[in-house]
């Protein structure tokens, strides 16, 4: 039995990692096999790349180094993680993916598209997610709701320090790519976790899950 690859996708802010575990509370109480993974991470060698993307002392990185050191980690993490659960027959579902890249770095960096695509179709050995959720918010926002977790701007990972300007390309990109592919749904991270989780759950049931 094939399993089943679902991503939950937007720019920082918009509580992707709250939604994930909410969800994968209600996949696994419906009687679902579910592995909760993230990006970058989900083994120990993607984790360590994780550190260096994240670390605000990594500023001085080269979009071209940032792009291919997303696609190593998540090399190893379809190596190690997505591809053995889906192959038995798991729900995978991932804070991040392939989409990730292809905003932040292709359209949020401004790398060729060809050459974000290239790196990751060897990434990944061409798995992509059977469903994408992108919660999405306006960026001052989702600036905001960081800081506020984060105790002001100083608490902010490299990523998190970006531009509002940055922000709205992420967000721009994230709804062209909604409008190109099929298996991605938008849905607005505005209001309570609760609400949120309520219109995820609706797109999740047009599924069959």
């Amino acid at each position: 039995m094939a399993g089943f690859f679902i991503t939950v996708e937007g720019p920082d802010g918009t509580g992707k990692s709250t939604q994930v575990k909410l969800l994968g509370q209600y996949l696994k109480e419906r009687g679902h096999e579910v592995l909760l993974t993230r990006e970058p991470g989900g083994t120990s060698l993607a984790e360590k790349i994780r550190s260096i993307l994240l670390d605000p002392g990594s500023a001085g990185i080269a979009p071209e180094t940032e792009a291919l050191l997303y696609a190593a980690a998540r090399a190893q993490h379809v190596a190690e993680v997505i591809a053995p659960a889906l192959a038995s027959g798991k729900i995978v579902l991932s804070d991040r993916f392939i989409d990730s890249t292809i905003v932040y770095q292709g359209i949020g960096r401004g790398l060729a598209a060809g050459d974000i695509a290239a790196i990751n179709s060897f990434a990944t050995g061409g798995i992509k997610p059977d469903l994408t959720i992108v919660l999405d918010l306006e960026p001052e926002e989702g600036l905001a709701r960081l800081a506020s977790r984060c105790n002001g701007q100083e608490g902010f990972d490299r990523m998190e320090q970006e531009s509002v300007e940055f922000y709205r390309k992420v967000r721009e990109g994230y709804l062209a790519l909604a409008r190109q592919e099929e298996r991605i749904k938008v849905i607005s991270a505005k209001g309570t976790v609760e609400k949120v989780q309520e219109r995820i759950i609706e797109i999740l049931k047009q599924t069959g899950l």
